[in-house]
């Protein structure tokens, strides 16, 4: 059976402003129809075939973010929805602020907007479609992200703790 016919997705949150998510759930209503498409949007990564993210990505949940990654089954695409989860949006430069979800992931297909339509957002899952049944011809595995534990580094509080 084709994967193309019916993707599953999972929503994946990474610090957003909410606009991006909102969007995405719109396209699930009656007005966009995602179903349409066989899209339906499950609750655990075991079972997805495409990662919709959305915001920049921290250091509080860059290892959700890869730990979620891990567990979708090959082949999967990773879809990324705003400016935030491309480039890391207004939230670039801040001190915990990691970027785009490129910088800890592998991003086959970005949608560009803050936030985008729901046309736009349904465009970009249907783009994912013709990568994700190329990969599973192809029996393309996505690369494994490791979990580096604690992402920022410890303070050391030996040498200025007075009580």
């Amino acid at each position: 059976m084709s994967l193309a016919k019916s993707p599953w997705i999972i929503h994946v949150n990474c610090n957003s402003c909410n606009g991006c998510d909102i969007e995405v759930v719109a396209c699930l209503t009656p007005l966009y129809d995602a179903e349409r498409f066989g899209v339906l949007n499950i609750g655990t990564p075991k079972q997805a075939d495409i990662m919709v993210v959305t915001g920049a990505v921290n250091y509080k949940n860059v290892n959700v973010l890869k730990n979620i990654y891990n567990q979708i089954p090959d082949p999967k695409v990773v879809l990324a929805v705003g400016a935030c989860a491309s480039t890391g949006g207004i939230f670039h430069g801040c001190y915990n602020v990691i970027g785009g979800v490129d910088q800890v992931i592998p991003v086959d297909v970005y949608v560009p907007g803050c936030c985008p339509r729901p046309e736009a957002i349904l465009d970009g899952v249907v783009a994912c479609l013709p990568i994700l049944e190329e990969k599973k011809k192809r029996n393309i595995k996505g690369k494994e992200v490791k979990l580096k534990g604690n992402e920022v580094p410890a303070l050391d509080n030996s040498a200025g703790a007075q009580g």
